[in-house]
């Protein structure tokens, strides 16, 4: 009989549940809910309560719908009976936290609470906690926290303590209240198994927990706040579990909600970017996955620790057990492409589109496929939405170089995809300064399967293959695979994520090798976009900056 492994990818406007053949990786069935709520960033869903600037928040009832309904619909829908599925594993946007009682329920479900934005969930770019990172960052500098080494110099307000410090901040009541501050993933393992295990991936990116060292000094974080001094014995306790592991097995209360039997395997959470790694079919040093989408995350095994200018964080056990896991990434791609197609194409390209039958994505990929290296002398920087790898610099801008009256529009665009390549290129080459070495490139996301050209061209500017998923549902897919590795080979499933992996991800015949001609030529392109980073990103000129305030 076949076994199936459940996995369930919770993103930032729905939930996808997709049900896997642990034998082949084959998907059986996929569906999806969309969150009744959406991101709650103006007032609260059922008052006319003013959220402050930068807020992202969201409802936990979305979470559990996309378990309720999702999971009876797959079921339904495929055929597949509880009966033969063998684990169940999530993925989740991170740093997404909330607080709960001690009955794991979350504070904005309860009356007295209902009406203050703190205790609803905070989205993972909910970013009004700013002034607090900004605090904790230069307290870091000047105390010369050796942990802040390990997040490129820089941490973010996405992240949990400064989340948590905008709450003592503001409504210090609630802080007392809350028994725990849970990641959104272990909050629904802990409903599922009834007991609280923290992940080793949100935990170490986001939470900033070492496998050596634990978390941050009690001195550093009582001089951050005093109410902060225990707060990984308190509002923050719970083990920290190894990705890989076990969570527990569904309770029967939280069996019957969602359809499937009780004592089914959970496996911990993990962030959804991370998922893909395997979900890809990487499970080793060597290869750089690159989930390509809005933005870019690029996601690298070692077997060493080393500090790169830059990344977003590296964690051992962070993504595939035994080996340290370094996240980097690029903070816009596709959304540089739509940005382009929405504001600057002019209305003959979108008639000449429509009469092909093309969409102006597919008419400029058409026209810019014929076009040489370089798009006639033209050179971009991609920093639409600031720099994440290496500058941890939001507040810088995107620069377009060479512009003509001659300049066409497909040049323009062909020109954006370059400079996203050479952004990814110059990440690969913060690594390989470090001494990590990187040879071939894995991508997963929306982006590869929709155009070629870019695909091509990223493999030309790297000088490296580059090897695409099957799917664009590769987080759910590697989350199936945790599910599979929770259930272990006597259930059915796997007793590693390496062997769930090899059996389980399916990438495309096709690879994109570099062309050597134009490998030569983009060389030259990129010593001088080079040039450009360092002379506006490095302090040479803040132009940038000084026009942006």
């Amino acid at each position: 009989m076949k076994k199936y492994a459940i996995g369930v990818d919770f993103g930032t406007e729905s939930g996808r549940v997709v049900l896997v053949d642990v034998a082949t990786g084959e998907v059986a069935g996929t569906h999806s809910t969309q969150y009744k709520h959406g991101v709650i960033t103006e007032t609260l869903p059922h008052k006319q309560v003013k959220l402050k600037n930068s807020t992202a928040l969201q409802h936990p009832q979305d979470y559990l719908d996309v378990l309720e309904t999702s999971i009876p619909r797959v079921l339904e829908d495929s055929g597949v009976s509880k009966d033969d599925i063998v684990g169940i594993g999530i993925d989740f946007t991170s740093c997404t936290i909330l607080p709960v009682d001690e009955q794991f329920t979350p504070l904005c479900f309860q009356e007295k609470w209902k009406d203050e934005p703190h205790a609803w969930v905070k989205l993972w770019k909910h970013h009004a906690a700013q002034p607090e990172a900004d605090t904790i960052n230069q307290l870091a500098s000047e105390s010369n926290e050796e942990w802040l080494k390990r997040y490129g110099g820089k941490i973010s307000s996405e992240w949990m303590l400064p989340k948590i410090l905008e709450i003592i901040h503001d409504r210090e009541e609630l802080y007392h209240e809350a028994a725990l501050f849970l990641e959104a993933a272990d909050w629904l393992t802990s409903l599922m198994v009834g007991e609280v295990k923290r992940n080793s991936c949100s935990a170490g990116y986001k939470g900033m927990w070492h496998k050596q060292e634990g978390y941050v000094r009690k001195e550093f974080l009582k001089r951050l706040h005093p109410l902060m001094e225990n707060i990984y014995e308190t509002k923050l306790s719970g083990e920290v579990v190894p990705i890989g592991s076990k969570a527990g097995e569904l309770t029967e209360e939280f069996a019957a909600k969602i359809g499937l039997k009780p004592k089914t395997p959970v496996a911990i959470g993990i962030i959804d970017a991370h998922a893909a790694v395997p979900g890809a079919g990487v499970t080793a040093p060597g290869s750089m996955v690159m989930v390509m989408g809005t933005s870019t995350c690029h996601m690298l095994l070692s077997t060493k620790e080393e500090f790169v200018e830059g990344i977003s964080g590296v964690v051992e056990d962070g993504i595939i057990p035994g080996y340290y896991g370094y996240e980097a990434g690029q903070a816009a791609v596709g959304d540089i492409f739509a940005w382009f197609v929405k504001e600057l194409v002019p209305g003959y390209v979108e008639r000449e589109a429509e009469a092909k039958n093309l969409s102006i994505h597919q008419y400029l990929e058409q026209k810019a496929s014929t076009l040489p290296p370089g798009s006639k002398g033209l050179l971009a920087l991609d920093w639409h939405n600031g720099n994440r790898t290496p500058l941890i610099d939001a507040n810088l801008s995107g620069l377009l170089v060479g512009l003509t009256l001659n300049t066409k529009p497909e040049e323009i665009y062909r020109a954006l995809i370059e400079s996203t390549a050479f952004g990814t290129r110059l990440i690969i080459e913060s690594f390989e300064n470090a001494g990590i070495e990187i040879n071939e490139l894995v991508a997963c996301g929306g982006l590869p399967h929709q155009n070629e050209m870019l695909m091509q061209i990223y493999a030309d500017v790297t000088a490296r293959p580059i090897k695409i998923a099957s799917n664009k549902i590769t987080s759910a897919i590697g989350a199936a695979m945790f599910g599979a590795v929770a259930a272990g080979s006597k259930l059915g499933g796997y007793d590693t994520i390496e062997e769930a992996a090899a059996n389980m991800a399916k990438l495309k015949d096709k690879v994109f090798y570099p062309k050597q001609d134009h490998v030569e030529k983009y060389n030259l392109y990129y010593e001088e976009y080079k040039k450009l980073v360092n002379y506006f990103g490095r302090g040479t000129n803040n132009v940038m900056k000084k026009i942006k305030n």
